[in-house]
């Protein structure tokens, strides 16, 4: 199993971020790619994914709560971190009117910017959107025929806005929200209509602590060591079998990422 989405660049992991890796491995993640969420944590997610070759990737990229920090130095960044073997993908980058940390139009702006660099690279793009779909769909929409691969990270959204996603040939990211009867009932009864070779999994660490873990870690800290429960979920609402769910989701991700 791979875990696509671990902001191992978080203060939360500051103290015990190698225990973290090894917890991981011990739990039969196979590998793990690292989110860079602005210029500065895009080029510590890189450093930390060449600590751990063959194990380790990281994406480059300005999540929407940071656009407003975008500049031509930070394109400059991403375009350099891109060289690295180790940085297959764009992003964090998208669009999120839930709290706009960054004005609407700034989002915009750096999310096309992105697109632009990605497109240029041929990389694929790791995308973010939180109630702002119709925007989202009308930037992402014309750059999709100029990118490699597309995947929408911690899907969370409506039946109709997965059904618009995957008809623009979007993968769709799925995180320990699935495992929330409340909250996530919702898409609970969506996962048996995501393509197989559609669907990845992910643990959005050390966000995201899948709400029916018994019993809970004391720290309420989400970790990639965790993602077995997440693959156990899908597969029941799936109606598949786990193992092969895992072994199915970490060949999606290698190939979309090109690892």
């Amino acid at each position: 199993m791979f875990d696509i989405g671990v902001n191992l660049t978080s203060t939360q992991f500051a103290k015990d971020r190698e225990k973290v890796v090894k917890r991981a491995r011990e739990a039969g993640v196979t590998g793990m790619l690292i989110t860079g969420t602005n210029a500065l944590e895009s080029q510590q997610a890189c450093s930390l994914a060449q600590q751990h070759p063959g194990y380790c990737w990281s994406t480059a990229g300005v999540h929407p709560h940071h656009a407003s920090e975008w500049s031509g130095e930070t394109a400059a960044t991403l375009r350099r971190l891109a060289e690295n073997e180790r940085v297959v993908a764009i992003g964090e980058c998208g669009l999120d009117f839930n709290r706009n940390f960054s004005e609407p139009e700034q989002q915009a702006y750096a999310f096309n910017a992105q697109l632009a660099l990605a497109a240029e690279l041929s990389l694929p793009v790791f995308l973010h959107c939180r109630e702002a779909h119709e925007r989202f769909i009308e930037i992402l929409t014309p750059w999709l025929p100029k990118l490699p691969a597309a995947v929408l990270h911690c899907f969370t959204g409506t039946r109709d806005e997965l059904e618009a996603c995957l008809a623009l040939g979007l993968s769709i990211g799925i995180t320990g929200w699935v495992c929330d009867e409340r909250r996530g009932q919702a898409l609970r009864e969506m996962m048996p209509l995501i393509p197989a070779e559609r669907l990845l999994l992910e643990t959005d660490a050390p966000w995201l602590l899948p709400r029916d873990m018994h019993p809970r870690p004391a720290s309420r800290r989400n970790e990639p060591c965790f993602l077995p429960h997440i693959v156990q979920q899908v597969a029941l609402l799936r109606g598949e079998d786990a193992d092969e769910l895992a072994e199915k989701t970490a060949l999606n991700a290698r190939k979309l990422f090109r690892i």
